[in-house]
């Protein structure tokens, strides 16, 4: 006969028998309630007696931990190495660099942890994190519109931006104005590949166009790949007639967004939060030590950031009543997304791969660390 775990009431039944029964009667009921549930005879007299607590759940009990103290430290080193990215990102970073990082002695753990770092998921890297959260402020920046030379600038939305093509930049100025507007301060030059996710970045003294100017043709310079096109804001640093001669006689596609429509720049404006903001925060830079340090730092940034830091990229949005649906494609870095772009010229990759081979990440991040500590330093 097959056993079955009783039910409360019936349990509560058989209790106000047997309560009342006498010692025969006792044994005849605990034979058929031994019988019906299964339980051992002790475990049953003592259930009938009040003397246990009757679970009519599944008992929960406590999973095996797999993953040890020694893990959990490496897994917190590798966040701090990878500038704190979400544990999805994280995952790829691994699989590209784990092996480099024990190569290089960066990553000392055993034969053991090392097999489960290769395993780990990124939801369980969430659970190993979470205690560690930090909240991060928000603000917003703010642009003067520029009316020069508008209706000679074609207008391009972000539901326009389709090209798969890598050379292809949306660009934006980041105040660093500490919330004082007052005075002269730098901003940063934001500038960011569409198709791969590229970001070039340079600090300027302040928005007049000759320095914007001077600075866009610094990133063309510096970029893997050819320049195609750019496309901005309506600020004057940017819609003003030198740019605009510059790109017709370099022969470069020149777009802008519509008036107050941040979402026409998303790709920029994502990045002037999850690059810039979150590396030099919202601290005042004024001064030409505050300039220089800024660059320095930019110039390593650009290399960690590029070559090491996964990200998503957005391949569907749908709208299905009140609800937007947006769907994603596996994380990779920049750096890999040029590599698969067949748009990329084989010398152009050889050179992104030569510079790859020279570059550590921990020894990177260190740098970093300090060219960062001498920024906020007075």
């Amino acid at each position: 006969m097959k056993k079955t775990k009783p039910s409360a009431d019936y349990l509560l039944a058989l209790k106000k028998r047997y309560a009342t029964a006498s010692k025969k009667e006792r044994t005849a009921i605990l034979d058929e309630f031994v019988k019906t549930s299964g339980y051992h005879r002790k475990h049953a007299t003592a259930l009938l007696l009040g003397q246990r607590v009757h679970h009519t759940h599944r008992i929960q009990r406590p999973r095996a931990r797999i993953y040890l103290e020694e893990d959990h430290r490496a897994i917190f080193k590798l966040v701090e190495w990878f500038d704190s990215i979400s544990s999805k990102r994280l995952r790829v970073a691994m699989n590209d660099t784990l092996p480099a990082l024990r190569r290089q002695k960066h990553l000392q753990v055993s034969a053991a942890c090392y097999k489960r770092l290769l395993a780990v998921s990124p939801s369980t890297m969430d659970r190993i994190r979470a205690t560690r959260q930090r909240p991060v402020s928000r603000r917003k920046g703010f642009t003067k519109p520029g009316t020069l030379l508008k209706d000679q600038i074609p207008i391009r939305t972000f539901a326009q931006w389709d090209d798969a093509q890598p050379g292809f930049m949306e660009m934006d100025l980041v105040d660093h104005s500490g919330g004082l507007e007052s005075g002269d301060f730098a901003y940063t030059l934001n500038m960011t590949d569409v198709c791969s996710g590229w970001t070039e970045m340079i600090a300027v003294q302040n928005k007049a166009q000759r320095y914007v100017f001077e600075s866009l043709k610094v990133i063309r310079q510096r970029l893997p790949i050819p320049l195609k096109g750019i496309d901005s804001d309506n600020g004057s640093e940017f819609i003003n007639g030198h740019l605009l001669r510059y790109c017709e006689a370099e022969q470069l596609t020149f777009t802008r967004g519509r008036v107050g429509r941040k979402n026409d720049n998303p790709f920029v404006e994502q990045k002037n939060w999850s690059v810039i903001r979150r590396l030099v925060g919202y601290i005042r830079y004024d001064s030409k030590r505050h300039l220089n340090r800024l660059n320095r730092l930019y110039a390593v940034y650009r290399l960690y950031t590029n070559f090491f830091l996964p990200i998503f990229k957005l391949e569907e949005k749908r709208r299905i009543g009140s609800q937007v649906q947006r769907r994603f494609d596996k994380p990779q870095t920049p750096y890999k997304r040029l590599l698969d772009s067949p748009d990329v010229s084989k010398a152009d990759k050889r050179k992104l791969k030569a510079l790859y081979a020279k570059l550590d990440v921990v020894k990177l991040k260190r740098e970093l660390d300090e060219l960062l500590a001498d920024l906020l330093r007075p």
